[in-house]
């Protein structure tokens, strides 16, 4: 019996591609991921924000207690 010619592993093609909604799906997935992205941005912003807050406050209260120290001294 003669062997068939040509690759069986070969992926099979899709003659019914419908290219409009695939295009249409990745468009709202980028769509979401940029919403994302500005939701994340927008949160970080506020959380540098409160960390330079925090920072200042944590500078203003070592420098209160190294001038109590030096007047215990």
């Amino acid at each position: 019996m003669p062997r068939t010619k040509g690759s069986k592993n070969r992926p099979k093609t899709n003659t019914t591609k419908d290219y409009a909604s695939q295009i249409t799906e990745k468009q709202e997935a980028i769509a979401f991921l940029n919403t994302e992205v500005a939701s994340i941005t927008a949160n970080m912003d506020t959380l540098k924000a409160d960390l330079k807050e925090k920072k200042t406050a944590l500078k203003k209260g070592e420098k209160e207690v190294a001038s109590l120290e030096s007047k215990k001294a």
